[in-house]
C-alpha cells in the first residue's frame, strides 16, 4: 500500500493562506466582551422626548376645549354608530393663539363640522406650547378628532369613552 506525501503537493501559495486562515481563526476565538451601558444613563432619543411632550400638550388642549364648551360635551359612551366624525387641523403659535384651523376630514356634516370649529375657536387662548415643539415660525400643527352623536353632543378622541357595542 502507497503513502501519499503532501508535502510535495501543497504550493507555498496555500501553506500562506492556511496560515493566514490559521491566524484569523485563532484571533476570532479570542474577543472582549463590552458590557452595556447602564440603562439609566440611556437618554431617550429627541423624537422619543418630543412625542411624549406632543401627547402631554394634545391633552392639555383637549381638557381646555371640554372645559370650556361643558354644554357640547357627551356625558358617557358615544352611540354604536356615530353621527359623524370630524377631524379638525390647527395651528397654535407660542402664545396659545390659533392661528389657522380647517376640517381635515369629515362625513360632510356641516353641523358637525361648524360645530367642532366653533368648540375650538371659543377655547382660545389655548395651553401655551412648549417650546420644543415649535417650528421654525414659532408654531405647532395638531391633528384631532371630533366624536358627534345623534344629539350634537361630543367627545374628543383624546378623551373618549369607549363607543357602545349595540345600536339601540
Amino acid at each position: 500500500m502507497s503513502t501519499l506525501s503532501l508535502s510535495g503537493r501543497i504550493t507555498p501559495t496555500f501553506r500562506r493562506a492556511a496560515a493566514l486562515a490559521l491566524a484569523l481563526l485563532g484571533a476570532g476565538c479570542s474577543f472582549t466582551v463590552t458590557p452595556p451601558p447602564n440603562a439609566a444613563a440611556v437618554a431617550p432619543p429627541p423624537a422619543a422626548i418630543n412625542s411624549q411632550s406632543l401627547d402631554q400638550y394634545r391633552s392639555a388642549v383637549a381638557q381646555r376645549i371640554l372645559e370650556r364648551n361643558p354644554s357640547y360635551v357627551l356625558r358617557g359612551n358615544p352611540q354604536a354608530m356615530l353621527r359623524s366624525l370630524v377631524v379638525v387641523s390647527f395651528v397654535v403659535d407660542r402664545n396659545g393663539q390659533i392661528v389657522a384651523s380647517n376640517v381635515f376630514r369629515t362625513n360632510g356634516d356641516d353641523e358637525a363640522e361648524s360645530t367642532a370649529l366653533t368648540t375650538l375657536r371659543r377655547s382660545a387662548p389655548l395651553p401655551l406650547p412648549p417650546s420644543k415643539l415649535l417650528n421654525a415660525k414659532g408654531q405647532v400643527e395638531l391633528f384631532e378628532d371630533w366624536l358627534f352623536n345623534d344629539n350634537g353632543k361630543f367627545q374628543l378622541r383624546t378623551y373618549a369613552s369607549p363607543q357602545a357595542q349595540t345600536i339601540d
